[in-house]
């Protein structure tokens, strides 16, 4: 790949030569004159080609991990350098971790072989790296032996030969998505600098945060649009099974109905089927009417969540003769998209706990937590989730994955004849508002 970035090459940012016999005030003002302009050049170089080759790659590889492979590539030749890596901060903004390096002419990611096998301190150095509030914000150059770094970091660049490290953050706007970082070996020839190579990390930087949040934008409309037609195709489900499936058994328990109210002049064992028939009929039609509900778990328009609530917890009561008591504070509201996922997930909690519990009681407790968020929890006395199938089913797997979708945390503690819990806890700060914001 002809990935020239139209760098100066070293000799170019040497300061001229000057006998000390001749130098004097106009020598020297011009030398530094022509020095500052040669520099300026070479930056304004290597901004300009590094914005070009990072379209030009955006086009060739759309896909963000090869952008990045073809970047770190670029990066390491270009800079001469060791080893080139992108550290990339978690979701939950609680730490960061090595995304993908470019050493010794190869890249290698989370899923390479040799991940696990490096001795680089990769823990202590991430957290140098989140910890450290200067390099959050702009580049820092680190020496074999900067007291800056951890010991354990220290010694690593020592054995490994490596003499200097640069970090550079990758801001975009006021937010920072993580770090690259560049390693060169030993120089014989320090004296320039690193003014250069300072430049074009942060080229490279910009570009690359440009390129990480267009993608990380991408996926979430890529999600939303995924979700948006699950609902739909669950909204579908619900009608075809409405009209179709539930009038159907419910005109055919009205005709049963109609043949149990002549049952006292069929012989016994007619009748005894037609009692059957009649049990069945009703018995299906409930659960073709509560499938509807599951398909469907849409906050009603003017219905917050406490009032979902109470109206699942009301149509679940008819259908068992289990007391469900329902606990609730006064809950403020958290929007449609967070609203439609809890009440989700009640809604599979309580159908659950009614279908499959065998309990004594249900009680269904919401609260709210720092005035914002939302502690919610179904739980029953009965026999529990089996032991061989903690996690599977469906249901479970539907709610974890409404829990995921509103960044919020749901756990399921159960134990047999100990009844089964199953709590989730929301806050507004862990909502992707790109996704759930209200139009």
């Amino acid at each position: 790949m002809d990935t020239d970035l139209g760098l100066c090459s070293s000799h170019e940012g040497s300061t001229p030569a000057v006998d000390a016999r001749d130098a004097d005030a106009l020598r020297a003002a011009l030398a530094r004159e022509t020095l500052e302009r040669r520099r300026a050049e070479c930056l304004a170089t290597i901004q300009t080609n590094v914005v070009k080759f990072a379209v030009d790659l955006l086009v060739r590889e759309p896909d963000i991990d090869g952008f990045f492979r073809a970047l770190l590539k670029t990066l390491a030749e270009e800079g001469e350098s060791h080893k080139v890596s992108v550290w990339l901060i978690d979701e939950d903004q609680k730490g960061c971790d090595v995304w993908m390096a470019h050493l010794d002419g190869e890249v290698f990611t989370a899923g390479s072989p040799e991940w696990k096998t490096t001795d680089f301190p990769r823990q202590t150095f991430a957290r140098h790296l989140f910890s450290y509030e200067p390099g959050w914000h702009q580049t820092v150059e680190y020496s074999t032996d900067d007291e800056r770094m951890p010991a354990s970091v220290r010694d690593f660049i020592r054995h490994e030969g490596l003499s200097v490290t640069l970090v550079a953050p990758l801001v975009l706007s006021d937010k920072n998505l993580g770090w690259i970082t560049l390693c060169t070996r030993e120089m014989r020839d320090c004296n320039e600098g690193q003014w250069w190579r300072i430049a074009l990390i942060e080229a490279i930087a910009r570009q690359a945060a440009m390129a990480l949040h267009y993608s990380r934008l991408v996926e979430l409309k890529r999600v939303e649009e995924r979700r948006k037609a699950i609902l739909e195709e669950r909204n579908r489900l619900a009608r075809d099974i409405h009209d179709n499936l539930a009038q159907g058994f419910a005109a055919i328990l009205m005709q049963l109905q109609g043949a149990q109210r002549e049952a006292c002049s069929l012989p016994t064992a007619v009748a005894r089927s037609i009692d059957t028939a009649v049990d069945l009929a009703r018995t299906h039609l409930t659960e073709a009417r509560r499938s509807v509900g599951a398909l469907r778990p849409i906050v009603g328009a003017g219905e917050d969540v406490s009032r979902a609530i109470k109206r699942l917890a009301e149509l679940g009561q008819r259908t068992t003769t289990v007391p469900i008591d329902v606990q609730l504070d006064e809950l403020p509201r958290f929007g449609d998209g967070v609203e439609r996922e809890i009440i989700g997930i009640v809604q599979e909690a309580l159908t659950n706990a009614v279908r499959h519990s065998r309990a004594g009681r249900i009680t269904i407790k919401a609260a709210t937590v720092n005035s914002l968020g939302l502690r919610l929890s179904v739980a029953d006395d009965g026999r529990g989730i089996p032991r061989e199938r903690p996690t599977s089913g469906f249901g479970l797997t539907s709610m974890q994955e409404r829990a995921d979708r509103i960044g919020a945390s749901l756990t399921i503690v159960t134990a047999p004849r100990s009844g089964t819990e199953v709590v989730l806890a929301w806050e507004p700060s862990s909502l992707p508002t790109q996704v759930y914001a209200v139009n």
